[in-house]
């Protein structure tokens, strides 16, 4: 999140403490976490009456209720297996009488918080780290003496899993069956070493990883797999139904005739048909980018020579992929940017502690300068207005044709000045087209007035969802989703070459969607993960910068499959790698998420440590950027590609920077000039 009411006062009292992560939630490790099967791995005290209900849920179909007696709190809990010396966040959502959540057994300080009789759902959260030698702790909810009946759901122990327990079930089965084999594939579960294959309830395979392929015969046949490890299997999955016989289709042919066309920045592919084709895969340089149903597809891959194939799939499988053909392009990419860049977001329309700075006075080492922000009259209106600072928090404030004249002496140095809509207070839901028509017409209105050279979007919070059922990268049906994108292509549409488009989401509504997109298949994630990917899958062909915001993040989970914490080099190495590598969305490799241009792609960092949590030191960002552009100073994560072309680097913010002694802007412009 962009903070922006944090105070000067309280950056000194905390001595430079950094705000609480938003967790991720990318490994629960509690058992039975929303109570979908009763109060399987719990244990609740004998006179609470502790049951499950079907309503009121906060996900999935069933909740805990227990109500208090006398002396007897009414505490559910369960023991879960955890690491030693670890960082673990713990969360539930309870709503009824005073409802209190913790931890016990911690080996530190075992943490503990509390919910005073909310009315509706409200999420409690706290966090603890292990001692050097707890291998378990014990979690609970409980109410309060002479209190009411309450009620829990999606408890969430998020950290690494201890060695002591079995593995999570796998998630994410899938199937397809052709004229003889039956191939499925699924999620890998965290501290999984190998995996149960059931078919029709007989274990028919043991694989190390997370793919099966077997002759079961023809017919219809029901699959599960579960995960094992030394200290046991997990539950099995839920069931697919895959069906194998000779009335499959065999895979369809290789395409032919791969023909390709260099337009600007684009490149326009088409080929023949394959006969029994019903989708295609379009690859460049070895990675897929695109799956028309057609046989064309207008890829905008940056600068330089791009090799293309394409194959051919249907049911029963993907065809071998054609010869390649290649496309140098040449054009300028939408903006007019140079080759390396620096954003900044700077503090327009509120103080929030690090000073007020004046257009005019915004140091000529940043390219884009997004104004901070432009924000709903409500969440749900689409009405955005932008004010500047009232005088009474900024002192130094300019009249508003200085603030004008600012921008066009920054515009004619080449600089881009955008507004930036949203930020932590201002969310935005266009779940109606009246406010998304408002939106169009009201931001329109800001970029005339100020004469902005384009849009920032910093939707958080619960701006941005996806409805159960929306899993199609290309085809979104939540209306906040279809929305945003018809308001963003109207406004490019009316704008056109010239119009910047940048977007910051946090990597919980990016990067997550490696392995969580949206409620999933069984409605009990949270719906706003991975949110943001159909809306930059839309705009990619529009889109000028996307700078994750690689800080406010929990734990995620990388390419090679593992947990990386912000802070360091490799964090950024391995968020950014996502990005320019491509991912199968929530593992599924018929649900990908391509890769972005080089170009388009910006790391997104706090300027000082007061001004997000997650600070990363200059030495440690460069090192990040050198693995990256050049394939030197990596860590222990390996990127998946040498990107030369990456962007540059995105802060949160001028004003921070400013308090900081300039030390963000100044060393990283020196660093990124030097790259050429």
């Amino acid at each position: 999140m962009h903070l922006r009411k944090l105070a000067v006062a309280a950056v000194l009292a905390l001595g430079g403490t950094m705000l609480a992560a938003t967790p991720a939630h990318a490994a629960n490790i509690a058992t039975n976490p929303g109570f979908e099967n009763g109060l399987s791995g719990w244990t609740c005290s004998t006179s609470s009456g502790a049951t499950t209900v079907t309503s009121p849920v906060r996900g999935g179909t069933r909740a805990l209720q227990a109500t208090p007696a006398g002396s007897d709190t009414a505490r559910c809990q369960q023991t879960v297996g955890v690491r030693p010396s670890s960082a673990y966040t713990l969360s539930a959502w309870v709503r009824g009488g005073y409802v209190f959540l913790g931890a016990t057994g911690t080996g530190g300080t075992d943490p503990s918080t509390w919910a005073s009789s909310p009315s509706s759902y409200t999420q409690l959260s706290t966090s603890f780290t292990t001692g050097a030698s707890t291998t378990s702790v014990t979690i609970y909810v409980n109410g309060w003496y002479g209190q009411g009946t309450y009620q829990a759901d999606d408890v969430v122990l998020d950290g690494a899993p201890g060695q002591g327990q079995p593995p999570a079930t796998p998630t994410g089965l899938t199937g397809i069956g052709n004229a003889t084999t039956a191939s499925l594939s699924w999620s890998a579960s965290p501290g999984a070493t190998g995996y149960n294959v059931y078919r029709n309830g007989t274990r028919v395979g043991t694989p190390t990883g997370t793919t099966f392929s077997e002759t079961p015969g023809v017919g219809n046949h029901s699959y599960q797999v579960s995960a094992t490890n030394a200290s046991g299997e997990s539950a099995r999955s839920g069931a697919v139904s895959v069906t194998v016989g000779n009335d499959q289709p065999p895979p369809p042919s290789v395409p032919s005739g791969l023909a390709a066309t260099v337009s600007g920045t684009s490149v326009a592919l088409r080929w023949n048909a394959s006969s029994g084709a019903t989708t295609y895969n379009l690859y460049r340089n070895g990675t897929r980018v695109g799956t028309p149903t057609g046989t064309t597809y207008t890829d905008t891959p940056g600068a330089g020579t791009h090799s293309y194939q394409v194959s051919a799939s249907n049911a029963s499988g993907e065809s071998a992929r054609s010869g390649a053909v290649s496309a140098t392009v040449t054009g300028t990419p939408p903006g007019n940017l140079p080759k390396r860049v620096l954003v900044g977001y700077l503090h327009a329309s509120f103080a929030n502690g690090s000073g007020y700075i004046r257009m005019a006075d915004v140091p000529n080492e940043w390219n884009v300068i997004n104004l901070a922000f432009g924000e709903p009259t409500s969440v749900t209106s689409g009405d955005i207005r932008f004010t500047q600072c009232p005088a009474a928090e900024c002192p130094n404030v300019e009249s508003e044709a200085e603030f004008i004249a600012g921008i066009r002496a920054k515009q004619a140095l080449g600089k881009k000045v955008l507004i930036s809509i949203g930020g932590q207070n201002g969310q935005v839901q266009l779940s109606t087209t009246a406010a998304r028509d408002k939106f169009v017409q009201s931001v329109g209105a800001i970029i005339d007035k100020y004469g902005l050279d384009g849009l920032d979007i910093d939707f958080e919070g619960h701006s941005l969802y996806l409805n159960s059922g929306d899993t199609n990268l290309s085809a979104p049906t939540t209306p906040v989703i279809v929305n945003l994108i018809s308001a963003l292509k109207t406004l490019k549409a009316r704008y056109g070459t010239r119009f910047v488009l940048t977007m910051a989401p946090e990597t919980f509504f990016v990067q997550l969607g490696y392995q969580f997109y949206g409620p999933g298949p069984n409605g009990s994630a949270d719906q706003r993960a991975a949110s943001y990917l159909p809306v930059i899958h839309a705009m990619r062909n529009d889109l000028t910068l996307l700078h994750v915001q690689d800080y406010n993040s929990g734990p995620i989970m990388g390419l090679d499959n593992q947990y990386h914490t912000m802070g360091g080099h490799d964090f950024h190495v391995a968020m950014t790698d996502m990005l320019l590598a491509g991912f199968p969305i929530a593992g599924n490799p018929n649900n990908v998420f391509p890769a972005l241009r080089q170009d388009q792609v910006a790391i997104g960092l706090p300027a000082a440590p007061f001004a997000g949590n997650g600070f990363t030191t200059v030495p440690e960002v460069q090192k990040a950027f050198d693995c990256l552009a050049k394939g030197t100073n990596c860590g222990s994560y390996r990127p998946r590609g040498v990107y030369p072309n990456l962007r540059g680097l995105m802060t949160w913010s001028i004003n921070w920077d400013r308090y900081n002694a300039f030390e963000f802007s100044r060393s990283h412009r020196a660093y990124l000039d030097g790259l050429g």
